[in-house]
């Protein structure tokens, strides 16, 4: 299985390279010029960035695994997935308020203090201490997704005063070095538990030297930044929530990536048991492909740009990972590996189309003053759906069925397919957010 696992994700490394390309070829491109200053800032961001993503994306292949490993049934490990989501959203929720006084900077040398203890925690196989190293997973995944980057958007902007449009050329190249670092580090991963045979919990021991040396480049390199003060946690939250309400467009985008992305949860905590089911399998090369096929899609979803709008993309997205969850529900059970694998490639690149397309559709639909609340609004739904279905998982019914869980994520993809369905028509009206909003309103 290794040799074919590889063959596999060089062929479609081949392909990813050669969608980019031409994804890359003749795109609008945003001019920096040769600016020294520009260039410098970007490694100074990227040498701790790069650091704390490949910390991240090491922990990606063998987390289920690892539970696996220590004698725990697929219901205790939903539970354990589950105290993650919740701690991601109850934080994350939080995090750019506590950012107001706490600083950004310290933020992001929190996260790599957090996520250095989540790691260590899981070489304990008690129960009670793995679900306390889950929070703090979940604490440390909301930091590294909302410090790091409101860190750099505030210096680019406030510190360095270099063009707004600029701030698109750093996001563009971590899009493509994201994608690249999660590949990379899952056949590391996968050489670090079967090559060396350190087994599932050294890609987890092996990434807290590059969180506290990510530490150290941040304490080192970067200055502290704030949030503006006068922001409150319950005037943004019932800011976005009325933006949300009054805004039917925002409503049913707030739908479509609830459901959508409570299927994501769900796919993940998945993958891992659906294909082991009778083997051991090398789940580093595997989810190295998975990312493979992610960048395909984004680069895929690149070039349909050029012809169609970004809500169709969407809509080819979900029906795409519908298809493939029907997949999933029929083949799960009985022990069809290639066609689940199969089906998984597909779902992998929906879910790369999904992130470009959707994140185009929300600059054209999201007001820019309540940006922040109103994801943070957008978020709650999505976790409370996937922390739902996986505690299914403790049903007598439920338990060991994959085929039913899967039958579920299709019908939460029937309702996102639904409300894009009702989202389509109103893409081009702008009347929705013409109203000037209140200047007391902070994203």
């Amino acid at each position: 299985m290794l040799v074919a696992a590889v063959a596999i994700l060089v062929a479609l490394s081949l392909v990813c390279a050669g969608v980019t390309y031409l994804s890359w070829k003749n795109s609008p491109q945003t001019s920096t010029g040769n600016n020294p200053n520009f260039v410098a800032f970007q490694r100074k961001y990227f040498s701790a960035y790069f650091l704390a993503l490949v910390a991240d994306w090491l922990q990606g292949p063998y987390l289920y695994k690892l539970y696996s490993h220590y004698g725990f049934l697929q219901a205790q490990i939903a539970v354990l997935y589950v105290f993650g989501l919740a701690s991601a959203v109850i934080f994350g929720t939080w995090a750019p308020f506590i950012a107001n006084s706490f600083g950004r900077r310290n933020l992001c040398i929190l996260f790599t203090v957090i996520y250095s203890i989540s790691c260590l925690l899981k070489l304990s196989r008690s129960y009670l201490i793995l679900i306390l190293g889950r929070i703090f997973g979940g604490v440390a995944t909301s930091l590294l997704f909302s410090s790091y980057e409101a860190w750099y958007i505030h210096e680019h902007i406030n510190a360095h005063d270099f063009p707004r449009e600029w701030i698109s050329v750093t996001m563009r190249k971590i899009s493509v070095w994201n994608g690249s670092l999660a590949a990379i580090c899952g056949v590391l991963a996968n050489l670090l538990v079967d090559g060396m045979g350190a087994g599932p919990v050294a890609p987890f021991v092996f990434a807290i030297p590059f969180l506290l040396i990510s530490g150290i480049v941040i304490t080192l390199t970067w200055s502290e930044n704030y949030g503006q003060g006068e922001a409150t946690f319950r005037k943004a939250c019932a800011g976005g929530l009325r933006e949300i309400v009054d805004n039917t467009r925002l409503l049913l985008l707030g739908a479509v990536q609830s459901l959508y992305e409570s299927v994501l949860h769900i796919v993940i905590f998945l993958w891992t048991p659906v294909l082991s089911s009778t083997h051991s399998q090398p789940l580093g090369v595997i989810f190295s492909t998975f990312m493979v096929c992610i960048m395909i899609g984004s680069a895929s979803q690149g070039i349909a740009s050029r012809y169609i709008s970004s809500a169709i993309c969407l809509v080819m997205a979900i029906c795409l990972a519908f298809a493939a969850c029907v997949t999933l529900a029929a083949s799960s059970v009985q022990g069809g590996e290639i066609i689940c694998f199969s089906a998984l490639l597909v779902y992998e690149i929906s879910v790369g189309i999904y992130f470009a397309a959707v994140g185009k559709l929300r600059e054209e639909i999201l007001p820019e003053s309540h940006t922040v609340s109103i994801m943070n609004w957008f978020r709650v739904p999505l976790n409370m759906i996937a922390c739902v279905v996986l505690l299914l998982l403790h049903d007598e019914s439920f338990r060991h069925g994959n085929r039913l869980i899967f039958e579920i994520c299709c019908v939460l993809l029937c309702g996102a397919l639904f409300s894009m369905g009702r989202l389509l028509p109103l893409v081009n009206k702008k009347s929705d957010i013409e109203e000037p909003l209140p200047s007391s309103a902070v994203g």
